[in-house]
């Protein structure tokens, strides 16, 4: 077996259609690299959280960023959406088509929209379809002259887990379908309540009694919940602004439902963008026993050739010296690394994301070159996201107050920068 030395002993990467591997024992092997289809991978588990992505950013948009502060305890740099995306993904499956998606599809379904340590609401339809808390007010009914004092009262007297400035948010969503095209569409408002003893401005002139009124002496709807979505939550902010909040889901009556979830759902999803694909991959021997399957070269010193390579080595690589021999010499052609990277630099306080095939990108991960990356952006309130690629621009397209942009990965490393608007420190606020 021919031994390599100078160059070839370092080679590791792709020159022409020859892919060369460094192995544990120091040898360097070389494989005629396979064709790579054009068409992306998309392999099953792959496209199963890729499809769920779409709609959860679908109904997450629907909130028009009132889900402020909505997790205890996040990470540096980990945004609610974020941690929406992350609760979501396997909770709950929902299967878009791409087209519905493209024309602002969205599904309502039983998401997690917040989570922390204060005690859940508990919250069901009673026999008429109307949604009830545990939330006991006694003896008040809420009605046109009711104070948000007269309502903290009975709240904080009956309920041992609220105290006095703690607030109430209620979110209601309605599902519809838009006529002649089929397209599942929803609209999701909010509304809020602090509790506070001493505010004798009327309840219904911060609320109304959709979310906030008096069910067999408890806080519920005053409607029955159909084809629609809601939810409670309970959160509280110290002098320091630390938050909690309670853990609440979506609570979802719907005949859209079903039809976007299941095998069935998933099959026309993902057949919509292009089906499921396994990419071939190159072969990564560990040691001598896969030399049956390519070319080795063996460690060690060799007599080598000029600068330019000798008369050229078999292709088992017998002889020494030859085109890719010598210590300094060898065959024409450059290196570059098999598989480049991605660094990817943030800025601004909205928030965002990069995927690949559906699955996150954090900065320094490999990428393959010609792969497509997805950035998506939910930008700070009132501003536009910018995106570049090595200091070309990346086009990012509104929808819903996300902004989406793809491009082709490099052959060589590359930096993402996301501007996602405001200022560049972070932010407070509360679900509003």
């Amino acid at each position: 077996m021919g031994k390599a030395t100078g160059l070839m002993k370092e080679l590791s990467g792709k020159i022409g259609p020859l892919q060369f591997q460094q192995t544990k024992s120091g040898k360097v092997a070389v494989f005629v690299a396979p064709e790579v289809p054009d068409t992306p991978l998309r392999t099953k588990k792959q496209m199963e959280i890729r499809l769920a992505w779409g709609n959860l950013g679908a109904v997450y948009s629907q909130f028009h960023k009132t889900l402020k502060r909505s997790h205890e305890g996040l990470a540096a740099g980990t945004s609610d959406y974020n941690a929406f995306i992350k609760e979501n993904t396997r909770m709950t499956c929902v299967y878009l088509k791409k087209s519905e998606l493209a024309n602002g599809g969205c599904v309502l379904a039983p998401y997690k929209i917040s989570d922390g340590k204060l005690p859940s609401i508990y919250y069901d339809a009673d026999d008429q379809g109307v949604l009830v808390t545990d939330i006991e007010l006694g003896d008040l009914v809420i009605g046109e002259e009711t104070t948000v004092s007269e309502f903290s009262v009975a709240v904080l007297t009956l309920n041992d887990d609220y105290e006095d400035g703690d607030q109430i948010t209620f979110f209601y969503g309605v599902q519809m379908v838009e006529p002649g095209t089929g397209v599942p569409r929803a609209k999701i408002k909010g509304q809020k309540v602090k509790l506070d003893v001493s505010d004798d401005t009327l309840l219904w002139s911060c609320v109304t009694g959709l979310g906030f009124s008096t069910v067999d002496g408890y806080l519920g709807m005053n409607i029955s919940i159909e084809n629609g979505a809601a939810a409670w939550v309970h959160s509280r902010e110290d002098e320091q602004g630390t938050l909690k909040v309670s853990s609440q889901k979506m609570n979802v009556d719907s005949s859209v439902l079903a039809s976007y979830m299941g095998d069935a759902a998933f099959e026309a999803s993902v057949q919509s963008y292009g089906g499921i694909t396994n990419r071939k991959v190159f072969l990564r021997p560990d040691d001598e026993t896969n030399v049956a399957q390519g070319i080795w070269y063996g460690g060690g010193s060799g007599t080598g050739g000029s600068t330019s390579g000798g008369n050229g080595g078999s292709s088992q690589g017998g002889n020494t010296g030859g085109n890719t021999g010598g210590n300094t010499g060898g065959g024409s052609g450059s290196v570059t690394p098999s598989t480049p990277k991605l660094t990817i630099s943030r800025s601004g306080t909205g928030t965002s994301t990069v995927t690949v095939n559906g699955e996150g990108v954090s900065s320094g991960s490999e990428v393959a070159g010609g792969t497509e990356v997805t950035v998506s952006v939910t930008p700070a309130e009132g501003t536009t996201p910018t995106a570049s690629l090595n200091g070309n621009s990346v086009t990012l397209t509104e929808s819903e107050g996300v902004y989406t942009g793809s491009f082709s990965m490099p052959s060589g490393n590359a930096t993402l920068v996301i501007n996602s608007g405001g200022a560049s420190g972070g932010g407070s606020g509360d679900m509003d």
